[in-house]
């Protein structure tokens, strides 16, 4: 496995992660994720990713279960919060009154005594920043959590966030967590050159576009029995990137992995770890298979040859947003 730096701060997290957002306590079945985060801590994995909304809770209760009994010390979990778990007005957002509540609540569900991360989940129009940065400061200094960081800002908020938490001494977000992948580039514009100056990682999810970039999916043929597509229980997101003009352009991907011996799984992943700025790319494998073929991405080498023939093939498209 290799570690880099998330962000500014010292914590070493595997450049490969593990996420739980649509797999472990959704489609992935207890006995099965409980194999899957062994596998994935055995093959030195230690940044797990939740979230309280993932299945109302569903997925920091799996992966509660999931992490007993391993070395807590050797994990790095991520939760985060923001969107509405009831129909409490206060039951969401970034209030400091929600992110208390919030907390405590995840670390009940994942049992837990802290969080080595926690990230708001979406901006929040209706909490000022300066709310949710000493909340967040507040929950560092009472053990709660170790880091804090962002997932799918605009560059604008992360730059105002850190700037008033350097302003006056406060724990600054270290992470930023936004989609990232071949198929969505849009990233690249503003968001990683401001972190970057910033001090704050990017922690990538959908790194394969929601599995249209493993390959799986061929022009004008239906969906595999045992892909995510064809799965009700996570493919409700998957229509922004499985489009005729996708599956097309990944055609492309999988001849030019083919010629670099490698699957079009690896090569994706590759590619988005090319960037320093990514400290690492969540993936959502259901299978230990599928998981050990995302790790070899970590051997995979890109060449200027290989690089222009992605930027060719995938110039930038961004889908509608509905993924969390």
């Amino acid at each position: 496995m290799q570690y880099q730096r998330l962000g500014g701060s010292g914590l070493r997290v595997s450049r490969i992660s593990l996420g739980s957002w649509l797999t472990i306590g959704n489609a992935v079945e207890q006995a099965a994720s409980d194999a899957l985060v062994r596998h994935a801590v055995d093959r030195g994995i230690n940044l797990l990713d939740t979230a309280d909304v993932y299945n109302d809770g569903e997925g920091e209760l799996a992966l509660g279960r999931a992490i007993k009994g391993l070395r807590r010390d050797r994990l790095v979990i991520a939760s985060k919060c923001y969107f509405p778990m009831s129909d409490d007005p206060n039951d969401c957002g970034l209030s400091r009154k929600h992110i208390v509540q919030s907390i405590e609540a995840s670390l009940q569900r994942l049992g837990l005594d802290y969080l080595d991360l926690y990230q708001c989940h979406r901006p929040d129009p209706d909490t000022p920043i300066e709310e949710t940065a000493m909340a967040m400061d507040d929950l560092i200094r009472q053990g709660k959590t170790l880091y804090w960081g962002v997932s799918y800002w605009p560059a604008r908020l992360i730059v105002q966030a850190v700037q008033f938490c350097r302003a006056h001494s406060f724990h600054a977000p270290v992470s930023n967590q936004p989609p990232y992948s071949l198929l969505r580039r849009d990233l690249e514009d503003e968001v990683m050159d401001a972190a970057w100056e910033c001090g704050v990682g990017q922690i990538v999810f959908s790194p394969l576009a929601q599995g249209v970039l493993t390959g799986k999916y061929r022009p004008g043929a239906a969906p595999p029995k045992e892909s995510r597509a064809a799965d009700d229980r996570a493919n409700r997101f998957i229509g922004a990137y499985l489009t005729e003009e996708n599956v097309a352009r990944v055609e492309s991907l999988r001849d030019i992995a083919a010629q670099a011996g490698v699957t079009p799984a690896q090569l994706a992943l590759a590619w988005c770890l090319r960037r320093p700025e990514v400290n690492s790319v969540i993936v959502g494998a259901r299978t230990t298979a599928q998981l050990d073929d995302n790790l070899g991405a970590l051997e995979v080498g890109l060449g200027p040859d290989v690089q222009a023939a992605l930027d060719r093939a995938f110039p930038g498209a961004t889908p509608r947003d509905t993924a969390t």
